[in-house]
């Protein structure tokens, strides 16, 4: 059961996501999905796009609203492989609007991504999450 205080910032990460992704929506180039998911076009690929059982290959970073990286495969200098179905659903979602090749920025609220439950010490409750995410191919 979370504190007082671990409320109250869920709390403002929920609030604070939701304002961010409802100014957000109103910029020409991003594009609101039926379940909240946000993305923006950077590239445009040209290969196939996966399905939610295949296993990709991708370069990403991922960042919190205010803009602290807490995961980067750029950082670690190499690609990551993994099945499309394993991971957040926000995660799920988006790629699969992606072709090979292409490189998307996605906005993902708080509910696709970890939700209440957040992830270790980088990730707090509730936060909407930013992520660069190029599709390198399918497997």
């Amino acid at each position: 059961m979370f504190s007082k205080t671990n409320t109250a910032t869920a709390n403002e990460n929920k609030a604070a996501g939701i304002a961010f992704l409802a100014d957000n929506s109103k910029k020409d180039n991003i594009v609101t999905t039926a379940s909240g998911l946000q993305y923006e076009i950077l590239t445009a690929g040209e290969g196939k796009s996966p399905l939610a059982t295949d296993e990709v290959t991708v370069h990403y970073q991922g960042t919190t609203l205010d803009g602290n990286e807490f995961d980067s495969s750029y950082s670690r200098g190499e690609p990551a492989t993994f099945p499309l179905n394993r991971v957040i659903a926000g995660w799920t979602e988006g790629v699969q609007l992606m072709k090979e090749g292409a490189k998307y920025r996605f906005f993902i609220p708080a509910e696709l991504a970890y939700g209440e439950r957040g992830a270790g010490a980088d990730i707090p409750a509730n936060a909407a999450l930013i992520f660069e995410v190029e599709l390198i191919k399918i497997i």
